[in-house]
Parts: C-alpha cells; sequence; structure tokens
C-alpha cells in the first residue's frame, strides 16, 4: 500500500436514482442535480491534494471524476473493475417492480444476503472482490503519501469498503449506503485498512441526494 488514504466517492444523482430505478451497469448520466453535487464535492476534495484519480467507465462516475479533474488539472483513468454490480433482468426496473416479480430474491438483497440479482447478475462478495482487488491495485500505484480518489458506485464502493476492512458482505447492513456525491476515506494501518471516515459529502450536500 503506497497511498496514504484513499477516498471512495460515489458519483452524483443520475435520473434512474430519483425514480428508485435499478441502474446496475446501464449507463445512464448525471442529471441536473447530480451535476450540481459532484461540483459541490469537488471542491472540498481538491483541498486534499490527490495525487490519483481513477473512475468506473461508466459515464455518471466518469463525469464525477471529471468534475474533480477540471479544479485539479488531475486526469482521471477509467477502469471497468470499477463499475457497479451487474444486476441482471433488475437492471433498468424500478424497486417495485423488482419487487413484484422476484419477492424473495429482492428480499434476500436487501438484507443483505449474498445472492445473485436479477437472475444473471453478480453477487454481493463478486462485487465486492471485483471493487475492493481494484482499489488495492490503484493504491499500490499511488506515489508514497499520496491520496487517490475512487470515483464509483454505492454498491461496488460498499462491498470494496466491507472486503477491504475484512469484513463479511453478510455485514452489508451494518453500513449505511453511499449517498449521491458523498464519499468513505480508507487509511492504511497495520497492513490492512481502517475506516477514517464515512459517508461525508459537501456542505448543504444531502439535499436531493438518494441513497
Amino acid at each position: 500500500m503506497s497511498a496514504a488514504r484513499v477516498v471512495l466517492w460515489r458519483h452524483g444523482r443520475t435520473r434512474a436514482n430519483a425514480e428508485q430505478r435499478f441502474q446496475g451497469q446501464l449507463d445512464v448520466p448525471l442529471d441536473e442535480v447530480g451535476r450540481a453535487q459532484v461540483a459541490a464535492a469537488a471542491a472540498e476534495l481538491a483541498a486534499l491534494e490527490p495525487a490519483a484519480l481513477v473512475t468506473s467507465d461508466l459515464s455518471r462516475a466518469a463525469d464525477t471524476a471529471a468534475a474533480l479533474s477540471a479544479v485539479t488539472g488531475l486526469p482521471a483513468v477509467p477502469d471497468p473493475a470499477l463499475r457497479e454490480v451487474h444486476a441482471g433482468a433488475w437492471q433498468g426496473l424500478l424497486h417495485t417492480e423488482i419487487t413484484a416479480r422476484w419477492p424473495q430474491t429482492y428480499a434476500a438483497w436487501r438484507r443483505g444476503d449474498d445472492v445473485r440479482i436479477g437472475d444473471t447478475g453478480e453477487t454481493r462478495g463478486e462485487v465486492a472482490r471485483r471493487a475492493a482487488g481494484a482499489v488495492e491495485r490503484h493504491a499500490a500505484a499511488v506515489p508514497d503519501g499520496g491520496t487517490l480518489v475512487v470515483a464509483a458506485h454505492g454498491a461496488a464502493l460498499k462491498g470494496a469498503v466491507l472486503q477491504l476492512l475484512g469484513l463479511a458482505v453478510t455485514g452489508w447492513s451494518v453500513l449505511a449506503g453511499f449517498r449521491n456525491a458523498h464519499w468513505a476515506v480508507l487509511v492504511p494501518v497495520g497492513g490492512g485498512w481502517s475506516l477514517a471516515e464515512y459517508n461525508v459529502g459537501p456542505p448543504g450536500g444531502g439535499v436531493g441526494a438518494e441513497g
């Protein structure tokens, strides 16, 4: 671990977030509220003087990272391993529609069980290992003492936090969901990671935030 701090930053709001629609890996852009959220968050994160910036290649995360690039000049490196959980047949559906068609699986997902979603989607464990592996790989490439910012998605980031802290994904409900344009901070401790901050956002950043 070379990075002295890793900031895990969820993308701003999208229309699908506002509609309570399960996005998964669908490429849904930020809405007007989301663009304002990430601009406000970028102003706060720039003060951390990040040394590296990586992002999911989905546009809502890439555009979130671009807001920080605009104020720091730091290029954002895309990485498909940071994509949101693949939700199979659930992608694009309202949560109410998923509840009606997959009541047992959706209830299990909501309580934190490690189930495969949308028939052919990922499990929590799979997305957690995928996203955490990407975070560790990028953190190792940061110059010693630098700060890494990772722009990605709610489930992917929450899974990564649990995995990096050595916690089982069955403890999913221990942590609240990431809010739009909010972030967590991990710092290295004794060969592992410690959670220093969670669900932090800019002043007024909770307005219109989903999560």
